[in-house]
């Protein structure tokens, strides 16, 4: 008898453990709460559990009941950006978050450019490193998992931004975050989710790309490696899905070189990834990248060129932006171009423009518009040259121009105010100009902003 009372007593105490309330690792002291929102905190408890929330910004009381299957959600309003703030979560054991703050939160995902920091020798990000302490910038580092199945939780923590975190933090990540709560004000907290080398196909939904048979066929095309993950939907349901139903600002992205052999359906591919993490969050944020830098791909000189303009044609996306960064390249012959706080610069640009609505800013590269021929020459019109085009160290450089043979040879390049006038004495008739279309290509044609002209071609 004794023996069965004391199996029962271990019973209702394992039971006991196991129905406490439990919150997920994104939902913790020092996080950023997006502003002006209505956010869900979540988590787990015993069945039918009643669960009372107190936030430190009103005197709302929140109450939810736990489903049968042990989880409960909570709807709460949020301010406008501030804090520090406590938030008490009450039900058979009590939690308290300490620190939380209110204010603007964006996912920095991608593969290796994304992820780069001072841990990869990165330069910028040592120099700054005695600097970074700044209680208004939270970082929440994802660790590098997969999983075949989504997932409900990651193993990570919020914490304040300080010199040691920061060196492993992603620099552009770190740059991007701190310009945006210097302009604004505004906390922010920075969701660290990516890898190195990974295909795009990784952080898309597998079952958008089994479905898709061009996708398909393009992911299985990709070369298997020992560092990274390349089954579609494996970081996506490990490191973005457990994220979505927190309440988020934006996405910044650095992605694309993994994906230079199967550009072709590279387009099709982001704008779904983009739409699937949309629908997932239920909100259509604004979703920012950098286009890939010039490098060396080897013998096929164009793959990357062909890659970054379907980066540009996927910009027609809503609520999407690109950066372009051909200039800030010290090494053609290193896929990891140094110059990271310049990048996030022109990210934040971006956003604080378009999604702050800060005003007279320079954040669009001058891209192709149209064309027309007069008579042994062809003349280039762009948006987003607000008053002309500049070249620097000589004339333009990276034109190419052809004739209905479709040949293209080296060309002769003027700046006329916003357009350009492109010939070759050994070109007639032209028809078509190519600019900036290699690998390795890094134009001197620039709008009087100081923003590079993107690469195009008038042929398809």
């Amino acid at each position: 008898m004794k023996k069965v009372i004391l199996f029962f007593s271990v019973l209702l105490a394992l039971v006991g453990a196991t129905a406490k309330v439990q919150l997920p690792s994104i939902i913790g002291s020092h996080m950023v709460l997006q502003q002006k929102s209505t956010v869900k905190i979540w988590g787990w408890s015993a069945p039918a559990e009643k669960i009372n929330i107190q936030v430190g910004w009103d005197t709302t009381n929140y109450n939810v009941t736990a489903s049968r299957g042990a989880r409960w959600v909570a709807e709460i309003k949020t301010p406008a950006a501030g804090g520090p703030y406590t938030i008490k979560i009450k039900a058979s054991n009590e939690i308290l978050l300490e620190d939380v703050m209110i204010g603007e939160v964006w996912v920095c995902s991608g593969q290796s450019n994304m992820e780069w920091s001072a841990d990869q020798g990165l330069k910028q990000s040592k120099e700054e490193s005695p600097n970074a302490n700044n209680k208004s910038i939270r970082f929440f580092y994802v660790p590098k998992s997969t999983s075949s199945t989504p997932q409900d939780d990651v193993k990570a923590q919020w914490v304040v931004c300080n010199p040691e975190d920061m060196l492993h933090f992603s620099a552009i990540g770190y740059f991007f975050g701190k310009q945006i709560n210097a302009s604004t004000g505004f906390p922010v907290g920075l969701i660290n989710s990516n890898w190195g080398g990974t295909p795009a196909e990784v952080w898309t939904p597998g079952e958008i790309v089994q479905n898709d048979p061009d996708l398909r066929n393009a992911s299985e095309k990709l070369v298997p490696t020992q560092w990274w993950p390349y089954v579609r939907g494996e970081a996506y349901n490990a490191m973005i899905y457990p994220l979505t139903n927190f309440e988020i600002a934006g996405t910044i992205w650095y992605q694309g070189e993994s994906n230079v052999g199967t550009h072709y359906a590279y387009q099709r591919l982001f704008t779904n990834m983009i739409d699937s993490w949309r629908k997932a969050w239920n909100k259509n944020f604004p979703f920012y990248f950098v286009q890939i830098a010039p490098y060396n791909y080897g013998e096929n000189h164009i793959n990357g060129a062909l890659l970054r303009e379907a980066q540009t044609r996927s910009t027609s996306f809503p609520k999407t932006g690109m950066v372009v960064v051909s200039d800030l390249v010290d090494n053609v012959k290193d896929i990891h171009p140094t110059l990271k706080k310049e990048v996030a610069a022109r990210l934040a640009n971006y956003a604080l423009a378009e999604t702050y609505g800060v005003s007279g800013l320079s954040y669009k590269s001058p891209v192709y518009a149209s064309h027309s021929i007069e008579k042994n020459k062809i003349r280039i019109q762009f948006e987003n040259v607000p008053t002309v085009l500049i070249s620097k160290g000589g004339e333009p450089t990276d034109f190419y121009i052809a004739g209905a043979d479709g040949f293209f040879v080296p060309a002769k390049a003027v700046i006329d105010g916003k357009t350009i006038l492109v010939s070759s004495k050994n070109v007639k008739d032209p028809v078509d100009v190519r600019f900036g279309f290699t690998n390795t290509a890094m134009p001197n044609l620039f709008s009087q902003e100081g923003l590079p002209v993107n690469l195009f071609r008038t042929d398809k």
